[in-house]
């Protein structure tokens, strides 16, 4: 009978529990001669003999009573918390905590509703802000974020469509500008700056035949929301 800490402990139970170590083995599907064994070891590792032996009966010692006394609710939880534990296997439950951007949230919602029909188990709860964060120190589970704004000691898979980026102007500031028709053509204009959480100004990027670029796009405002600078 090859025997763990929690093992042998249960062997001690289910001994107590029939006062016999025939009835033990049965239970537990191993031979008396190894039941027996696994009693004696555990006796020996501790220093004090948990059950008085006849060839007729086994009863606890004091000692064994105990000991049994004191195990019984601690091993009652641990057998909870491994149940608990398997079921997330079959049935996943509980809370799922994710930190995002506002916009990366818009996108994924429709991924999130099909998440709560799947496993109608689980909560979602998502928290949406601008500033980085470590997700493990402030208790979440995942984060969505831009791959750029990603430290390169966390784990990152890739989540969604991959994004692009268009040059937007309004009617009425187009009016008066001429439109730009290359990157270059941004040094005449005046741009909405961007801010990262990061305390950094976004520079607009542009790529075209397998070529980048980045402009510092020049400009009177800066804000850090991009729902604002479409107001």
């Amino acid at each position: 009978m090859k025997t763990s800490g929690l093992t042998e402990l249960e062997a001690v139970l289910s001994v107590a529990r029939h006062r016999s170590f025939r009835a033990a083995a049965n239970e537990l599907s191993v031979s008396t001669s190894a039941l027996s064994h696994a009693i004696a070891a555990l006796e020996a590792r501790i220093g004090v003999r948990l059950f008085n032996r006849t060839t007729r009966s086994v009863s606890l010692s004091e000692a064994g009573a105990q000991f049994v006394q004191n195990i019984a609710p601690a091993l009652s939880t641990i057998r909870d918390a491994l149940e608990q534990a398997g079921s997330f296997r079959d049935t996943p439950s509980g809370t799922l905590r994710i930190n995002t951007s506002v916009g990366a949230a818009h996108q994924a919602m429709p991924l999130f509703i099909a998440f709560l029909k799947r496993y109608p188990d689980m909560k979602l709860d998502i928290v949406t802000e601008g500033r980085l964060i470590d997700i493990v120190v402030e208790g979440f589970d995942a984060g969505i974020r831009l791959l750029e704004t990603v430290p390169q000691d966390m784990i990152a898979v890739p989540f969604g469509d991959r994004q692009r980026f268009a040059v937007v102007g309004s009617p009425a500031y187009f009016e008066q500008h001429k439109p730009p028709r290359t990157p270059a053509d941004l040094a005449t204009h005046r741009c909405i700056r961007s801010r990262m959480p990061s305390g950094s100004i976004y520079q607009w990027e542009f790529e075209r035949h397998g070529e980048s670029i980045r402009i510092d796009g020049d400009g009177a405002l800066t804000l850090d929301e991009p729902g604002m600078m479409l107001t």
